[in-house]
């Protein structure tokens, strides 16, 4: 493999360094101190920076600022979907009861900027959570989007 010319600003030679293998560089940045060149990871072409790009919906912005969290609906539990699901032959794991098979009710419910699956068998009282089901939601409107996966990956009626 061959050697790559590294530049910097201005298609200048970058000045040669080696790796950080003590810690010593981001020590020196500590207490206020900036390092030297860019601080985003963002990747420019010429020398000229990418605008900011923003991916609404999915929680994520590149080169920019993230925005805060959405807002939680006002009640715990006021923002959920549910549908009838037939759990495939392995079931779905959840954290209180282990396996549940057959017929249940997968509920996905929004609160506190978290989105929780949680399923029941059909008409029964208790709810269970899904094991590896909590993760955070930055935008409440993705509920909807959220609830159509879960359902597409848990419902197996043809096993």
């Amino acid at each position: 493999m061959g050697e790559q010319a590294v530049t910097g600003a201005g298609g200048v030679p970058a000045p040669e360094r080696t790796p950080d293998a003590t810690g010593e560089d981001a020590a020196a940045t500590a207490g206020g101190a900036t390092a030297p060149g860019p601080t985003s990871a963002g990747m420019t072409a010429d020398g000229t920076p990418s605008a900011p790009a923003d991916v609404s919906g999915a929680g994520m912005s590149a080169d920019a600022t993230p925005a805060a969290p959405a807002a939680a609906p006002a009640a715990p539990g006021a923002r959920e979907r549910t549908s009838d699901i037939t759990a495939g032959p392995g079931g779905v794991m959840t954290d209180e009861a282990g396996v549940v098979t057959g017929e249940l009710t997968l509920r996905t419910e929004y609160a506190d900027g978290q989105v929780t699956l949680r399923v029941q068998y059909k008409d029964a009282d208790e709810w269970y959570a899904v094991t590896g089901g909590r993760v955070p939601l930055a935008d409440p409107a993705a509920l909807d989007a959220v609830h159509t996966v879960a359902v597409a990956l848990l419902n197996r009626p043809e096993g």
